[in-house]
């Protein structure tokens, strides 16, 4: 199993991160299946990082073995539907790229891909006319909707398909509406799409720290 993602497929959340370019083609990066957190265990903020952002995120479940998909049948090719929340460190995402550099490590790091409970596409009329949105501790912090999508869910597949092969099971995150920002420990988030909750966890400081904190506490 792997993790596809795209970036920049919202044009305001490109606008909010300073992106003024216009791209022709999705921008794909990946993340390794350790970044999978799901079942609704909480999320541990990394050492590495002092900022940690969330993105909220439709997730599509890729349900059949494909290579160069036509766009026209894309669609046969997921069966499933999530939230999910692509977690970025964006004090190293910043660094990486003022660098010149790669910055996978910024995304696919351990649990930094969050999914909620997934539901049958075809509960939906149409997938790219769906509103998701996030809540923190009661409060909305992001909405957005798949109509607003530079490059829809079929045309991703297809692009995706022509470099490496889809296989069932590969999660595929489309992109994040602007609203994006940082978590912090205590927080609970929950995603819903269409009204329905679908993602329900918490963010805590790192199992190492919190190990540590347990230790002092003892006379």
């Amino acid at each position: 199993m792997k993790i596809i993602a795209v970036g920049m497929n919202y044009a305001l959340h490109n606008q909010e991160l300073g992106h003024t370019s216009v791209n022709k083609e999705p921008v794909i990066f990946m993340k390794p299946d350790s970044a999978i957190l799901k079942d609704g265990k909480p999320f541990f903020i990394p050492d590495f990082s002092n900022e940690v952002h969330y993105e909220t995120e439709l997730v599509v479940r890729i349900n059949r073995l494909g290579k160069n998909i036509s766009p026209r049948f894309a669609s046969r090719y997921y069966d499933a539907l999530t939230v999910g929340i692509d977690f970025t460190a964006r004090d190293l995402q910043r660094k990486f790229r003022e660098a010149g550099n790669p910055w996978e490590l910024c995304k696919g790091f351990d649990s930094s891909a969050a999914i909620g409970t997934f539901v049958p596409v075809d509960r939906y009329k149409d997938i790219q006319s769906l509103n998701f949105n996030l809540m923190i501790d009661g409060k909305e912090v992001q909405r957005g909707c798949t109509a607003d999508m530079l490059f829809k869910v079929d045309d991703i597949i297809a692009y995706v398909s022509k470099f490496v092969t889809l296989k069932s099971g590969d999660l595929l995150f489309t992109g994040t509406p602007a609203g994006v920002g940082p978590v912090s420990i205590g927080q609970h988030l929950q995603g819903y799409l269409e009204g329905e909750k679908l993602l329900d966890f918490y963010i805590q400081s790192s199992p190492i720290t919190y190990v540590l904190h347990a230790f002092w506490q003892f006379p």
